[in-house]
């Protein structure tokens, strides 16, 4: 069967991260995702590199991995939204459209005829997604928003890092960018919601998401231990604030995660670690007693997984079904035997860089299961094709927009 949302177009007017990570959902998920480009330098992440994509021969293309990385399956067109022309083609693409996904500062699409109230007057169904740092409301609404700067403020990095204290001490961005990916996912949800909605309604809608929003909201239980306290958590490291032991321990060559999420979990731990009388011990019988006792007892673990190897612990604790692993690189992940068997990673063919790798969507249905078979496009790769079946466009028409910077 074709993908779940294969009766919906979307028409994606995004760049960078978050909204091109909702379209790649999208088009995951089967929908048509027609990405609207800059004429000639296209989406900005198509710079962001080194690394470049490599061709068949093992040189590097002008295609950036930033990009490949948010815009599977999707179909390039390059249009001029400065050009009267350019902004027509536009309207008339989201009249035939689902949705419709940007992330221009507030109003400035509006600017071109293109905003929200432009676009429900010739498409009444259209479900209009705006991603942006702070949203359209708002004091801070027309400041512009990147993911660093709104993990700053969101709170992220006060609670990332190890504690000031210690070697290396002090606030830390999460590895990739997750107030971007978020969103993007939130994005998804939203747009899947209200698509729901126009089933029974027939109504589209403008959907509000802000990075801020977003890296708020997903502070969960940290945003919680605060709202319940009224005292902002700090940074401890790789510890859990909530469970003890749930962090990485020195093992004899390398390292191991201990993640004990129950006192059961505890007490399966301390028969296979030899270690009986800490689950007996008053201090550290139950979590909430673990957690008070932090400090006296995660010395005592690290002295006790020194003693063996990172294999050696991880088959033990295996075995036992206390959850457990190593601390993998990227190399040693795409490697794992269950990121293999689960097909994570996957091999598209591409113009311009012959057999290219992606990471497949973690994704799975059993009745409407993903098709992934289309590379992240070229630049303007399906310009004349969008123009001529969707438009009407003939060949002398796009050649006419062509040589006058409309497309």
């Amino acid at each position: 069967m074709a993908g779940p949302l294969s009766h919906i177009r979307a028409l994606d007017l995004s760049r960078v991260l978050a909204g091109p990570w909702c379209g790649q959902n999208l088009a995951d998920l089967g929908a048509e995702v027609i990405k609207i480009e800059r004429p000639k330098t296209g989406d900005d992440s198509r710079a962001f590199g080194p690394p470049w994509l490599k061709d068949a021969s093992g040189g590097e293309t002008k295609e950036s991995a930033y990009f490949a990385s948010a815009n599977r399956g999707k179909k390039s067109v390059t249009v001029n939204l400065s050009k009267p022309e350019g902004q027509e083609l536009v309207r008339e693409l989201a009249r035939q459209s689902d949705v419709l996904i940007e992330n221009y500062k507030v109003g400035d699409l509006a600017r071109y005829g293109l905003g929200y109230d432009d676009l429900k007057r010739l498409n009444p169904r259209l479900i209009y997604c705006s991603v942006t740092g702070f949203g359209q409301t708002g004091p801070y609404r027309e400041r512009p928003g990147y993911d660093f700067m709104i993990q700053g403020m969101g709170g992220v990095m006060s609670i990332t890092g190890e504690r000031d204290d210690l070697p290396g001490g002090g606030p830390q961005r999460v590895g990739i960018p997750i107030a971007d990916i978020m969103t993007g996912m939130y994005a998804t949800i939203a747009i899947c919601a209200a698509l729901a909605h126009r089933e029974k309604s027939g109504a589209g809608q403008h959907l509000d998401l802000a990075l801020l929003d977003t890296q708020v909201g997903i502070l969960a239980n940290q945003g919680l231990n605060y709202l319940a306290t009224g005292v902002p958590p700090g940074r401890i490291g790789n510890a859990h604030p909530n469970i003890v032991p749930y962090q990485p321990f020195k093992t004899k060559d390398g390292d191991v995660i201990l993640a004990c999420g129950n006192d059961n979990l505890f007490n399966k731990f301390c028969e296979v670690a030899g270690c009986r009388h800490l689950a007996q011990d008053p201090r550290f019988a139950t979590n909430s007693k673990r957690v008070e006792n932090r400090d006296a007892i995660t010395p005592l673990l690290a002295e006790i997984f020194a003693r063996r190897t990172t294999k050696e612990w991880c088959e033990a604790l295996e075995a036992a079904g206390v959850p457990s692993g190593p601390i993998n690189d990227l190399k040693q992940v795409f490697e794992e035997p269950q990121v293999i068997a689960r097909g994570m990673r996957i091999e598209l063919d591409h113009p311009a860089a012959g057999k290219v790798p992606l990471i497949a969507s973690p994704m799975k249905f059993s009745r409407t299961a993903l098709e992934l078979r289309n590379p992240p496009p070229t630049l303007g790769q399906h310009t004349d094709e969008v123009l001529s079946s969707l438009l009407g466009l003939d060949a002398a028409a796009i050649a006419r927009l062509r040589s006058e910077d409309v497309v």
